[in-house]
């Protein structure tokens, strides 16, 4: 009899009771053990584990009956690209992103938008407009799409890869780059006019690792919390093969962007090669964003091997006959191995904020008017703060949020509100797009400091 190894003898008794557990919970409960999903796993630990989606295979049932079974969150593949959205100019088309999100909504999805503004896929009328009339016809198309799937979208890539490769760490020269520095400003603003409650992200590849790249973009969006420019997430593509390999410091990379104020993503995750280490590699990324309080959600680009844009690299967690490869056994066991929600207290990771407990000043209010919540980032010596204005059972039209921080600390820049005092009792007032919530909704704006923040306790006033 051949010499079987240790981790296969066990796996048929461990397989059976994983089997024997998940029957009973079934038959007990209806449902099945959350942590037996890569969807389920991730929002156990307050995140979303999502995928790109081709509107085009909606009819393979494999395809969607992992789809519908895996994944809490999809981003379309190409449905809502420029191309796709406006073919002639001021003339849209949303029949294929209607779809995914009509799907989407159907199996308790979140959806993330790709992408709004990209030198590339667009139509072919852009190709005769330059100047003005290019930026016009850019905010257009933003403000149109955004408003057409408003409140429906969880976060947009409102800019998609707008630096150069190399070590210039420049702006890409691109049509829309030649419209004036300050379009992905411009695009960021209308995109927040024109829907609220989404996440506005910026979105790049070979960004995963410190470079004159990464840093470039992190100048931008350090730059734009200092100056209230609406950007709420960083998106990191997370493309990886032999030759470019999974950074070292690419977890300390996502905690120095998320330090800034804003989540982190990793958005279009495909890792070249097959077996134990491609299944370690996937683990790695995973692994990483847990540690990171505010990476928020993992997507994979694709679902089987043949979905990919790579397809020559295995480069997903299934095989192209659907079934799970080692890539998605290491996955799961990282993310039911995670830590919980970054809300739970006492938890933290070396070199990443830890997270404190949100404080709410009372359960959702049933009257008029407004309560704020917070959730507090606290590292040595300094935090972030993010704050949740909900409407009552009327909607307002303005709000003011009042804390007081604790001796030593101090606020050193805010977004999506204008704040008044930086130590002590301090005040943040909206700004000129989220002050009207309906009723029982929400927005959310957030500040930075230096020194310890404590126990915040908010009270909220509205107009």
């Amino acid at each position: 009899m051949a010499k079987i190894p240790l981790s296969a003898r066990l796996a048929v008794p461990l397989a059976a009771t994983a089997a024997a557990v998940t029957a009973v919970l079934i038959a007990t409960t209806g449902v099945a053990d959350a942590g037996t999903t890569l969807g389920a796993s991730a929002a156990e630990k307050g995140r979303y584990f999502g995928t790109a989606v081709a509107v085009n295979k909606l009819s393979d049932s494999v395809y969607v009956g992992i789809l519908n079974r895996e994944f809490n969150s999809v981003t379309a593949e190409n449905e809502m690209k420029w191309d796709a959205t406006e073919p002639n100019q001021n003339s849209f088309n949303y029949t294929n992103g209607d779809r995914l999100v009509s799907h989407a909504q159907a199996n308790g999805m979140k959806v993330r938008g790709h992408a709004l503004a990209w030198h590339q896929q667009q139509p072919g009328w852009t190709s005769s407009l330059s100047g003005t009339a290019l930026r016009n016809a850019m905010l257009n198309h933003v403000t149109n799409v955004a408003t057409h799937y408003r409140g429906k979208i969880d976060s947009w890539d409102v800019v998609n890869e707008a630096f150069a490769d190399g070590n210039s760490g420049a702006r890409r020269d691109s049509n829309l780059q030649r419209t004036g520095n300050d379009w992905i400003e411009a695009a960021f603003r209308a995109a927040r006019a024109a829907d609220p409650g989404a996440k506005l992200c910026y979105n790049d590849y070979n960004t995963d690792g410190q470079n004159a790249k990464s840093n470039a973009v992190y100048a931008m969006v350090q730059d734009f919390k200092a100056r209230g420019v609406p950007i709420d997430c960083v998106g990191f593509q997370s493309h990886f093969n032999a030759q470019s390999p999974v950074p070292g410091d690419y977890r300390a990379n996502l905690a120095r962007f998320a330090a800034l104020g804003v989540d982190v993503q990793i958005t279009e995750l495909d890792i070249e090669g097959s077996g134990t280490a491609q299944a370690n590699n996937f683990a790695t990324v995973v692994n990483a964003c847990l540690a990171v309080a505010r990476c928020n959600g993992i997507t994979v680009w694709g679902i089987r091997d043949s979905d990919s844009w790579r397809a020559s690299g295995t480069p997903l967690l299934f095989d192209s006959s659907g079934n799970k490869k080692a890539a998605y056994t290491s996955t799961l066991n990282a993310l039911n191995a995670g830590s919980p929600p970054p809300s739970s207290p006492g938890q933290s990771s070396p070199g990443t904020p830890p997270s404190s407990p949100p404080v709410t000043s009372s359960p959702p209010p049933t009257g008029n008017g407004c309560t704020a919540s917070v959730s507090i980032n606290q590292w040595n010596n300094g935090f972030v703060v993010t704050v949740r204005v909900t409407a009552g059972a009327s909607a307002i039209n303005g709000w003011n949020v009042a804390l007081t921080l604790p001796s030593g600390a101090a606020v050193s820049n805010s977004w999506n509100a204008t704040a008044s005092g930086t130590s002590g009792a301090v005040r943040f007032a909206n700004v000129s797009y989220n002050g009207r919530v309906a009723a029982g909704q929400s927005t959310e704006f957030g500040f930075q400091g230096t020194g310890t923040a404590g126990s915040l306790t908010p009270g909220c006033t509205s107009s």
